[in-house]
């Protein structure tokens, strides 16, 4: 995989190296599927403490963490905190149907 580093070095995978086994396990946890669920609500980027999980706050790093590594997610740093937004062009691009299938199948979807 050849991740690519955005300008604050938060490193994502680039579309090609998303990985459909990695992506079904990121989208498998009913916490991260709704993370997904939010970012999808949202045309813009917007901020991890603004979507409610019922996690620590060190377990909703880990659930954002295994997002934006198996590429689902992009983040961005703006200060102190992260900015999140959903990969939907790469995710479409990279497998299409899938993203959709799952939202909708998802409790709440």
């Amino acid at each position: 995989m050849t991740p690519t580093a955005t300008t604050d070095a938060i490193e994502h995978p680039a579309r090609e190296d998303i990985e459909l086994a990695a992506l079904l396990h990121a989208l498998s946890d009913p916490v991260r599927l709704k993370i997904v669920a939010a970012l999808a609500s949202r045309p813009d980027a917007c901020p991890t403490g603004m979507i409610d999980v019922p996690v620590t706050k060190s377990t909703c790093t880990h659930h954002f963490r295994v997002l934006r590594e198996a590429g689902v997610i992009h983040q961005e740093a703006k200060g102190t905190a992260k900015l999140n937004k959903l990969r939907r062009e790469d995710l479409d691009a990279r497998f299409p149907g899938l993203l959709e299938t799952i939202l909708s199948a998802a409790p709440g979807g």
